[in-house]
């Protein structure tokens, strides 16, 4: 069994991290540059970047910022935000990403997941769904879920099982998948979303939004049968660090990669 990974996802808005709850209520988390090195030297597997307002605000990653965070980590980076072209993929990862995070672009355009993958290569190519349980008006009791995008602004109406099959047949290597119910809330991940995409697709899945235990950890990457975890705020403040999660998730009998202590 190939190793669990533990993210941190680093939310960066006007160059400063932050976390909120159900995409608002934004709070400062501190310098994203700081914070990368930070995990990158905690044991952190993979790093996300995440310019959370790029899309709404008609522009792409801030370019340097990806580049200075690049310097300081010798972990695999993710890159999104606004990202609607292989040029622009091709800018970021010369800037030091190792993949790329699309979102809004691919919705509106999904060849440009296949354009990614041809040039790049489907390890590098991501696609981010942020989910949002719906009522099914056929069947009351069937749980839905729409994908939203301009960060958790704009329904879209597409299905979030379906689009995440279809992100895969285009040429996706991994899908990011982030609950919009339960982000920030430190309740637990929707196991019921992640097990929807994890039992449609053969790729690996990212299970991101809502972790606050150990435990939702745990249950992620089993029930859910997440490949990684992604966490902001538990590691932001302080909660936990990456050394106690992947001590927890050993001791529960899960492959994860040792944390190798610092000099």
């Amino acid at each position: 069994m190939l190793a669990k990974r533990i993210i941190p996802c680093l939310d960066v808005r006007d160059g400063r991290v932050v976390k909120g709850t159900r995409f608002v209520n934004i709070r400062d988390a501190g310098d994203p540059v700081e914070r990368a090195s930070f995990y990158n030297s905690e044991g952190a597997d993979e790093l996300v970047f995440l310019d959370i307002t790029a899309s709404v605000e008609g522009r792409r990653a801030i370019v340097d910022v990806v580049s200075k965070t690049a310097e300081v980590v010798f972990i695999p980076l993710t890159v999104g935000g606004g990202i609607d072209s292989t040029e622009f993929m091709d800018q970021l990862l010369q800037s030091g990403a190792d993949k790329v995070s699309l979102n809004t672009a691919a919705l509106k355009r999904p060849a440009l997941i296949s354009e990614g993958a041809q040039r790049f290569g489907s390890q590098c190519i991501v696609v981010a769904i942020d989910a949002c349980r719906v009522k099914s008006n056929s069947s009351p009791g069937l749980l839905k879920w729409e994908v939203y995008t301009h960060g958790g602004r704009t329904p879209t109406g597409r299905d979030a099982v379906q689009w995440a099959l279809e992100a895969e047949q285009s040429g996706a290597g991994e899908i990011l998948l982030t609950s919009m119910d339960a982000d920030g809330t430190q309740d637990g991940y929707d196991l019921d979303l992640l097990a929807a995409v994890t039992g449609a697709v053969k790729i690996p899945v990212i299970a991101s939004g809502g972790a606050g235990k150990l435990e939702h950890m745990y249950e992620a990457l089993t029930t859910g049968n997440a490949h990684a975890v992604l966490a902001a705020s538990i590691l932001h403040y302080g909660t936990f660090s990456i050394a106690e999660i992947k001590e927890y998730l050993s001791e529960k009998g899960l492959p994860v990669r040792p944390v190798e202590k610092q000099e």
